[in-house]
């Protein structure tokens, strides 16, 4: 697989002090706004000013199926998928109203969805085909694919931001889809399948004792797999892959972005396998319910904003933390200093 070019540069500290400074300058005690005060320094540090501004948020949502599926470690039907793409568009699903409530734009994305959709302005077609192979038995795609659907991912990041986006969510739906983030969390994390795998859409313990087997075997299947990409193409999804795409673009642009949960944050882990400063960029918008979710976090030394034991995906947890990440840049941007509201400061 040829060598993706992605120019991400490290995130500026020249402002870090000033940025401290005014923080600490706000009618409050030191510290007294918590991870407010965190993620403030963070955004202004990504974008390089006193003044931060999020401009257009969006979430994009990337859809995709999996062979995987064939051997029952969904307790769901492979037409799921579809049926909630569809849900999406008509903007029935948790992530349709999450967004609208804050004033997020929506963008659903084929990415390989076992289905012909009919067209529609909400739905960006960029399917690279009906579903992953089952990688039991051979890999999910060929090299071409995962890379195709990394660039896909990419442009469409590119095509937002053009348009005036500077803070991006990321979510996907794919039944079967956490059977893959499981087997990319195990190898790249160098943990144990079972520590990966929780009940995804479901299971009951018995049906993820068997999940965790049949993962166990498939990675047994590909022992000479190595590299993060290879990894990718052998286990993943074409969602997920698009996502890495997504995520690497999205840094190079220095745009902010929200990472969903235990799917989504897979997709950041390879991303970062390929240039760990894509992570300076992110935001862990909540913590999973899906077990496997907390290992990636440990790993990626990530804390999240929220733990309300969500286990959607969709980039539900993305709108549902987007008003914390909104609360924090708008008090550095319009809060009071005790010099502008006359306070008196704390006695030393």
């Amino acid at each position: 697989m040829n060598e993706l070019d992605f120019d991400i540069q490290s995130v500026s500290s020249g402002l870090r002090q000033e940025l401290l400074s005014k923080i600490d300058s706000k009618t409050k005690p030191l510290k007294a706004l918590g991870k407010l005060e965190d993620l403030a320094l963070k955004i202004g540090m990504i974008q390089n000013t006193l003044e931060p501004v999020l401009s257009k948020p969006s979430i994009v949502v990337f859809a995709g199926d999996h062979g995987i599926v064939s051997e029952g470690v969904s307790a769901y039907p492979q037409e799921v998928t579809y049926q909630m793409v569809l849900n999406f568009v008509k903007g029935g699903a948790a992530i349709s109203i999450f967004s609208r409530e804050n004033d997020i734009e929506l963008y659903v994305v084929d990415a390989g969805v076992n289905y012909d959709f009919p067209p529609s302005p909400k739905l960006i077609q960029a399917k690279i085909a009906k579903g992953t192979q089952n990688y039991l038995y051979t890999p999910a795609m060929s090299q071409d694919e995962c890379e195709t659907a990394i660039f896909r991912g990419s442009d469409i990041v590119q095509t937002l931001h053009e348009g005036g986006c500077n803070i991006i969510g990321l979510g996907e739906m794919g039944i079967g889809n956490t059977s893959s983030a499981a087997i990319l969390t195990s190898l790249l994390c160098e943990v144990p399948i079972e520590v990966c795998v929780g009940k995804g859409t479901g299971l009951s313990d018995k049906d993820v004792d068997r999940k965790a087997d049949i993962l166990r075997r498939a990675i047994d299947s590909h022992k000479a797999i190595k590299s993060p990409l290879e990894v990718l193409s052998t286990f993943g999804g074409f969602e997920i892959a698009m996502m890495c795409g997504a995520f690497l673009k999205a840094a190079e642009l220095r745009m902010v972005v929200l990472v969903d949960g235990f799917i989504a944050t897979a997709a950041l882990l390879v991303s970062s396998k390929i240039d760990i400063r894509v992570l300076d960029y992110c935001i862990s918008s909540h913590v999973s319910h899906e077990r496997g979710h907390r290992q990636l976090l440990n790993y990626l030394k990530a804390e999240p904003l929220l733990d309300l034991s969500m286990c959607l995906g969709e980039g539900s947890g993305v709108a549902v933390a987007y008003p914390v990440v909104k609360a924090s840049v708008n008090f550095l941007n319009q809060m009071a200093s005790f010099e502008s509201a006359e306070v008196s400061k704390k006695i030393v």
